[in-house]
């Protein structure tokens, strides 16, 4: 198989062939970066069933994010593979204080296109850009002969500027080549933005953009790129203080060929799910709308956030990074002992939710306290020098005192140790500016995870 079907100068035309031949065309949709066949390779003695083993064999293009959180998530089948995220950078400070940094809010085709690979399904580089795609690949049959080839590839990225409702998405259709006797420049292409679920299933969107509608491969080729956004009002989400409104968004490819050909195949491409999702959480940014209450919250996507802590000399929160590190991976060296202690937050399968209870807060806090005076002694801050760092995080549901709150939870699942107390503050003001700038919402309809980097 050759990676990429090569574009000739000139494009023989069926309708210089035989008026009566029967011409096929035959569809098949492929992950981005599938290996497509040249012509030659099609007519070879087995090349046409090679192509079929290849999509047969292909994992479903219609997936969801594997990080994808909250009522989304129960849609549709999540990736089996991570999705592919931005490097994460080391986050130590020559400044007095530390804030995360803020997330990115764009992408371009190109970093899509790296980021994608010719392996990933989803690429991200925060809550607020995101992007995927397919490849669609048409075989042309000439009384069951392969007599051309011709391909395209469908990436969208999905982008959302800080403190807006409206998400942006971004269709590029790219690398529109064929090869040997096609139609393919009058293939009509039909290109639609699906939202199948809504929470609540009330919700209304406002739709706007330049999407093409109906479109031929050729004039595809030349356009290339178009885009939809979609707004969701404040007020239509769930009750209480966050307004929560969650959505699955679709590209969805219907291909129609000419019309003395047969189309077989897969005639019309659901494509990749993106999870996007609404808040107006009094708690966060823009909870006013500065003014104007249709413009109250904000959008992301609904995709386990996360968390950097550095171990690198200077980081500020160095210290709490090395806890945390040790929690991570030697369990048994930590405070309070507990028989297979596996700390969450490691994985997407087992994040963090965020906590905002005043009460609750104060509760794991003051359980981490007493492990620390257990362990260390009632003077464990040497005169005030020192905190009790504990991990999980009193400002998560996961926090020291989970127990007390919930019997099936395992008591002692978390780690205590006393750190220096300027240490213990740079970590939490990273941890505080982390759920402000990435707009983690309180519960486990959100979560998030700790990465330690060096």
């Amino acid at each position: 198989m050759a990676t990429a079907v090569a574009l000739l100068s000139a494009v023989p035309s069926m309708a210089q062939a035989d008026a009566s031949a029967d011409l096929e065309v035959a569809s098949y949709l492929l992950p981005i970066g599938s290996a497509t066949p040249s012509l030659e390779e099609l007519q070879s003695e087995d090349g046409m069933e090679r192509l079929r083993d290849v999509a047969r064999n292909a994992e479903p293009i219609a997936q969801l994010p594997h990080e994808t959180v909250g009522p989304a998530a129960s849609y549709a089948r999540l990736a089996t593979q991570p999705s592919r995220t931005a490097p994460v950078d080391s986050t130590a400070s020559p400044t007095p204080m530390i804030a995360a940094p803020e997330p990115a809010r764009t992408m371009t085709l190109d970093q899509c296109k790296k980021g994608l690979g010719t392996t990933n399904k989803f690429y991200f580089t925060s809550r607020f850009a995101a992007c995927s795609g397919a490849s669609f690949v048409q075989t042309w049959l000439v009384n069951g002969r392969p007599s051309g080839v011709s391909m395209f590839n469908v990436r969208v990225v999905g982008t959302i500027a800080k403190n807006s409702r409206t998400i942006n998405f971004k269709y590029y259709f790219t690398e529109m080549d064929s090869q040997g006797t096609t139609e393919a420049p009058a293939m009509k292409i039909s290109t639609e933005g699906k939202i199948p679920n809504s929470w609540p299933s009330t919700v209304r969107y406002t739709r706007g953009g330049s999407m093409p509608g109906t479109k031929t491969f050729a004039e595809l080729k030349v356009l290339r790129a178009f885009n939809e956004t979609v707004n969701a009002k404040p007020g239509q989400g769930s009750a209480g203080t966050t307004d929560l409104i969650a959505a699955i968004y679709q590209p969805s490819i219907t291909i129609t060929p000419p019309p003395n050909a047969k189309l077989t195949g897969d005639l019309k491409g659901d494509l990749f799910f993106l999870p996007p999702r609404w808040d107006a959480a009094k708690y966060l940014a823009n909870s006013t709308g500065g003014g104007n209450p249709d413009k109250r919250g904000a959008a992301s996507f609904a995709y386990i956030g996360m968390l950097s802590y550095s171990t690198k000399a200077g980081a500020k929160e160095r210290a709490v990074a090395q806890h945390i590190k040790t929690a991570f991976t030697k369990p048994a060296d930590t405070k309070p002992y507990m028989s297979a202690k596996k700390v969450p937050g490691q994985t997407p399968d087992q994040p963090l939710h965020r906590l905002v209870n005043k009460t609750r807060k104060d509760d794991n806090r003051k359980a981490a306290v007493k492990q620390c005076k257990r362990y260390w002694g009632a003077n464990y801050t040497h005169g005030g020098t020192r905190e009790c760092d504990e991990y999980p995080f009193a400002t998560t549901y996961e926090g020291a005192a989970e127990h007390d709150y919930d019997a099936d939870a395992k008591r002692f699942n978390f780690s205590v140790k006393p750190i220096a107390k300027a240490d213990n503050g740079a970590g939490g003001n990273l941890l505080i500016s982390f759920y402000a700038k990435n707009r983690v919402i309180d519960g486990m309809e959100d979560g998030f995870i700790v990465k330690i980097v060096s």
